[in-house]
């Protein structure tokens, strides 16, 4: 399982569909996880990254150190499934996601990693699974941190 977590003033996920355009989820301060789910992948590897991101210390301190995790700021998790993260463009420019999940078992755990989140006792607000989404965001810093429950990185 793979994430993108950008520590965020503010963001907010739109989605079109044939009644219009309307929001998702959106939070004020916190993290947006773009979050992809890999064929390998099991509730362990979500629980891992769910706890990961839920003490994360990239948030600053009153020192300006970044010795906070989001619970600690006060702040929200916006998720957003992006499967595209499994994007594999080694062998030319047109990737490959053969090592993405397929869409049931991908809705299945990224689902969980939602509900990890929210165990944590946070707010977590979530995009559309398998939805063309539009993502605004503020990214404060700029903080942009990769994990991988595999710890290929």
């Amino acid at each position: 399982m793979r994430a993108v977590v950008q520590r965020v003033s503010r963001a907010k996920v739109t989605v079109s569909d044939s009644t219009g355009e309307w929001t998702s989820g959106e939070i004020g301060h916190g993290l947006l996880v773009l979050l992809a789910v890999g064929h390998a992948d099991t509730e362990a590897d979500a629980t891992y990254l769910a706890e990961k991101i839920a003490g994360l210390r990239i948030f600053e301190d009153e020192h300006g150190k970044m010795s906070r995790s989001v619970q600690d700021a006060g702040g929200s998790v916006l998720a957003v499934s992006q499967f595209t993260l499994y994007g594999d463009v080694r062998r030319g420019k047109r990737p490959s996601f053969d090592d993405a999940a397929p869409p049931g078992e991908a809705r299945r755990l990224y689902e969980f990693f939602v509900r990890q989140i929210q165990a944590a006792g946070l707010r977590c607000e979530t995009g559309r699974f398998q939805e063309t989404m539009q993502v605004e965001l503020v990214n404060e810093g700029p903080v942009t941190i990769l994990l991988d429950s595999g710890k290929a990185f």
